[in-house]
């Protein structure tokens, strides 16, 4: 018989770890899926797209949970973990390649960093969600407990615009046409902005922390 009590935290750790693990997952696959250019609609689009848009309701959804300051520190710990991994695989990409393996060349291609890119990205990624953070913030503290998707809409509908333009005009500027920048640009922010509102309702899947 265990003579310890059970601790009344787990379930709430368990669900932070959840959080954590689903918040920094999303970051990175988008991340590596970004390397795939895919046609949508017509036109040209990064697969990471998709993807990623979720991390800000998720990073809404760590923030209501866990607080802002623990919110903080998993969207700088995300912008780190994305830098180690592109560094990684630069060096992977560089080591030689067992000649009996025979794909070298498209490992290279595919995944040696564009450094233009990814530092644009993980610089949008850290920014953008740290304004969502204050803005989520700001709501709670202004209007309460009230109308949480709300707090997912109005924090995204400011952090969504600003990651789009810094990720765009950072990779992409004075290397691309600016007609073709501001079409990447829309494109990200329609698609983004579309995403987030489909996976509004994550933020009704956990109870509020009244400790922020």
């Amino acid at each position: 018989m265990n003579k310890y009590p059970k601790s009344p935290d787990i379930n709430i750790s368990q669900i932070g770890v959840i959080l954590v693990a689903s918040y920094i997952g999303a970051q990175m696959l988008a991340d590596i899926a970004s390397l795939k250019i895919g046609i949508v609609l017509g036109l040209a689009v990064d697969m990471g797209t998709f993807i990623y848009p979720i991390t800000f309701t998720l990073r809404d959804v760590v923030h209501k949970y866990l607080g802002k300051r623990n919110a903080q520190t998993l969207v700088i710990s995300a912008g780190v973990i994305n830098l180690f991994m592109a560094l990684y695989l630069y060096w992977a990409a560089r080591v030689p390649s067992d000649p009996t393996w025979g794909l070298g060349k498209e490992f290279s291609a595919i995944l040696g960093p564009v450094w233009r890119i990814v530092l644009a990205s993980i610089f949008a990624e850290v920014i953008s969600e740290l304004i969502d953070t204050e803005i989520y913030q700001w709501y709670v503290s202004r209007f309460g407990m009230r109308h949480q998707w709300a707090r997912v809409v109005i924090s995204n509908s400011i952090s969504i615009p600003i990651d789009s333009l810094i990720f765009s005009v950072g990779a992409f500027g004075w290397s691309l046409p600016w007609n073709t920048v501001w079409q990447i640009f829309l494109f990200n922010l329609l698609i983004k902005y579309t995403v987030s509102l489909i996976v509004l309702p994550l933020i009704y899947l956990v109870p509020e922390r009244k400790k922020r």
